[in-house]
Order: structure tokens, then sequence, then C-alpha cells
């Protein structure tokens, strides 16, 4: 089978040599670019036609080229240059006698572009360590030993003043807790709810997967609520049977639009009127680019709204240090779920962030982290914008994660989760953040959840290569 490729002027690939010797269609069409390769009829530099392009021309499918051309590229035959697409590699062609390279189960993950992931790097170890040093300096005996379950005080009333003054809480140094990060926060509130006769728990459509594992361990069902752009459909709890439910107000996780003051209102309203909890989850509230702040929804009434916030992003998973603000009617149970999960948490690591935090260390460090976020964000949206003009690229004002919508006809999420495997690419699709409770997504077009924190500073353009390598298949 001899078959032409057009993109301006007409190429030539010769298949029947590769399916003589038995080789599948994919390993043909490698071949036969190999050959061209070799034989100087595709010189270095030569751009070739998009998958989709070549795969019409040869009658085959798109995936077959996309994967041909990840294998290539892999093997160095091939390579990704910015504004001309796929191209002959520049630097050098493998010798006549340099046999193929075998395909890999994997490639290594080269780029983490997960979303929900900070730039570790950034972490304030000078002002950690000063910090650290002068709480430890200043601290009391009893620090050491077995404390209130609830926290160190100190970190309780630096907190109660910090998120009063930024992010418009209400609360008091009574009424929160320090919790080991998120997840082990929102595992003790199922527990407090599961003893009060909560059977279950509404949640977005679209959100965390591991919130959805939380809750059902905690022995709660979750029903979905629906999303669209103005948040969830918080109009539709009366109805839900769930007791409590969980929102990230300020952006949503992943679509990144703010639940509209109507929505937060009609979720308050349901939850004084039915006795439910709102638990609000403030992830990523303190990066915010092209938008005014948005006041967690806490304020409108305190006593039905808990609001559970983290250093994960602002500061680094590793310390495991995060808060809830709790009404005074949870304080207690929520309390003794605390103590029966691990008694407390680290005190050293709860006094060095309450003397950050009334330092004015830790406001330097989140301007600072705005900066940086803000500039990757514009980095990405910009090459995205020159390279993949197609793709649409939604929820940038806040957050440090893009979601990219892919235009109709693109690969779908399956491919392009194995085609990025092979790029080196750690990545989320739209549907991997499907709550199972929400049942199958509706038919759409492709959509991924492209986090711009965890690349190291030195790999993050290389790391958007890789990405538009991607979405031009």
């Amino acid at each position: 089978m001899e078959s032409w490729a057009t993109f301006g002027g007409d190429l030539h690939l010769d298949l029947t040599a590769g399916r003589s010797r038995g080789l599948g269609l994919r390993e043909a069409l490698e071949d036969a670019l190999r050959a061209a390769v070799r034989d100087g009829r595709l010189p270095p530099g030569t751009r070739l036609p998009s998958s989709r392009a070549l795969s019409g021309d040869l009658g085959i499918a798109r995936n077959t080229v996309a994967e041909a051309y990840a294998q290539l590229a892999a093997e160095g035959w091939l390579a990704s240059r910015q504004g001309s697409g796929t191209v002959v590699a520049e630097r050098g062609t493998p010798s006549e006698t340099t046999a193929p390279i075998a395909r890999p189960l994997k490639s290594a993950v080269r780029y983490d572009l997960l979303p929900g992931r900070p730039d570790v790097s950034l972490f304030p170890r000078s002002a950690w360590l000063a910090a650290s040093r002068r709480a430890l300096t200043a601290a009391p005996n009893e620090a050491f030993g077995y404390s209130d379950r609830r926290g160190r005080i100190e970190l309780r009333r630096a907190l109660a003043e910090y998120l009063a003054r930024v992010r418009g809480v209400r609360t008091d140094p009574e009424r929160i807790l320090i919790c080991a990060g998120y997840t082990q926060g929102l595992g003790l509130l199922c527990g407090a709810l599961r003893e009060r006769g909560v059977r279950a728990v509404a949640v977005e459509e679209y959100g965390l997967p591991p919130q959805q594992q939380v809750i059902t361990a905690s022995g709660l069902e979750t029903v979905a609520l629906p999303l669209d752009e103005a948040g969830a459909r918080t109009d539709l709890l009366a109805d839900s049977g769930a007791g409590a439910v969980v929102l990230t107000s300020a952006h949503q996780f992943p679509t990144g639009v703010p639940l509209r003051a109507a929505r937060r209102a009609a979720a308050v309203a349901w939850a004084r009127e039915s006795g439910g909890i709102v638990i609000e989850d403030d992830y990523d509230g303190e990066f915010r680019y092209d938008r005014q702040p948005i006041g967690a929804m806490q304020a409108l009434d305190p006593e039905r709204v808990v609001y559970a916030g983290t250093t994960s992003k602002s500061l680094a998973p590793g310390l495991r240090l995060g808060w809830l603000a709790l009404p005074g009617d949870l304080v207690e149970p929520v309390g003794r779920q605390k103590e029966l999960a691990d008694g407390q948490s680290g005190a050293l690591e709860q006094l060095a962030l309450a003397e950050l935090i009334t330092s004015g260390g830790f406001d330097r460090h989140i301007r600072r982290c705005r900066l940086h976020y803000r500039r990757r964000r514009d980095q990405l949206t910009a090459l995205l914008a020159e390279r993949v003009p197609d793709v649409r690229v939604t929820g940038i004002a806040a957050g440090l994660h893009a979601v990219l919508q892919l235009p109709p006809g693109s690969l779908s999420e399956d491919e392009l989760r194995h085609q990025a495997a092979w790029l080196g690419l750690s990545l989320q699709t739209m549907s991997e953040c499907r709550t199972p409770a929400a049942g199958p997504a509706p038919d759409a077009p492709p959509a991924l959840v492209i986090g711009y924190g965890t690349p190291p500073e030195h790999a993050f353009s290389a790391a958007l290569d890789a990405l538009c390598t991607l979405l031009r298949l």
C-alpha cells in the first residue's frame, strides 16, 4: 500500500515495506517516516502535517498517527517547535544502524501538571526558620506536652485575626480547630455529622476526587449538585435529602467559577430552614489575579457554615496544617473526633505558623506567590493562544489551575491521557473530576484540568511545550 499525504506539498509514504514484514499499521507508518528522514527526503526542520491532516490523507485512524508521532518524538526523530507543530528533529538524525527503540509500557513522568499542587520551591525557608526559632524560644514548657485538642491557642488567635482581615471570616479562637489538612478536617466533620443523624452530604458534580472517598469512608452517602455558570445549583438542596453540603464557593474546583451571591444565599437559607450544615472549602482563596477578592460565605451565618482552610497551597502540603472555623454547636463533637483521630496536631509547626502570621511574614509570602503564579498563568495562556488558538482556556481568574476545552473532533480524554503518558506528562481530565454520584458525564468536547504550580522554574517552559505538542495531536 502506498499513500500520499498533502500539506502544502505532497509527501509520499510507502507503507508496503513495513506491512510486508508483518508490521501493524502504526509500526509501518513509523518505519516509513524513519526511512524518509534517513534518506534525506525529510531534512531536519521539515514541518509534518497534523495528525488530523495526515490521518485524513492516509485514510487511517487519527490516533494511529498520533501514537506514531509520539513514539518517533520519544526516539529523537521528531520534535515540537514553537509555532511550527511537529518537525523533523534539528539535533541530528539517528544513524542507520540504530535499532528502533522498543516501545516502553509508559514514559517516566517528566512534567507534573496535575491541579491542586503548589510550587514547593517557593516555601519561605529563611522566614520559616526565623519564625520557628522565635516561636521555640518563646514557647512555654507546656507546649511540648499534651495540649488542647483544638490546637495551640497562639495559632488559633493568629488565625482568627488573619481570617477576619483577609477572608472576612467571623469567628474567634475558641471556635477554631487545627487539623492535619483539609482531608482530615472533612473526615472529622463527617464523623461528627453522622453522630448527629446526617446520612447524606451534597457535593458539586465536579470536584476533588479524594473528597468523595472521605465522605463515603465516614459512612455517609453523597448526592451531586449540578453546576452552571453561576456555580452549584444550591436551589436544589431542599429536595436532595442531604444534611450537609460541601462547596468550593470562591473558586469552584475544577471549573473555576465563583458561587454567585444568590446561590450563596440559597445555601444558607436551606441550612437555616433544615438545620443543615454548609462546609466551605476555601482551598486556594489567597490566589486571585483578575478580580476583587471574594469573601468567605461563612460570614453570612457562622452558626450554619463551617469554614475550612489549609496551608497546602499557600505554604506546602508537607506541613499538614489546616483549620476549621466551626459553629458553636460543632466545636465539641468535632473536637471529640479529633481526639479519637490523633489527639492533637504537632505543636512546633503550629507555633511557627502563628509567629509567621503575626510577624507579617505570611502576608509577604502570599504576595510573592501571587505574583509568581500570575506570571505562570500568563505564560500558559499566551503560549496556548499562539500555538493552539482553537483551545479555549477558562477558570483562570484565580487559583493554580486552568481548564482547557478542546474543539470538537479532538482526541478523546482517554486518548489524551494515553498520549500524555508517552510525552511524560502527568495531568487530569475533566471526567476524572466528576463525582461518581453525578452519574455518566454528558456528551461534550474533551477538556483537561491543568495545574501550573508544580513544575520547577527551569522546567516550566519545557512542560508547556510538551503540553502544546499533546494538544496539537
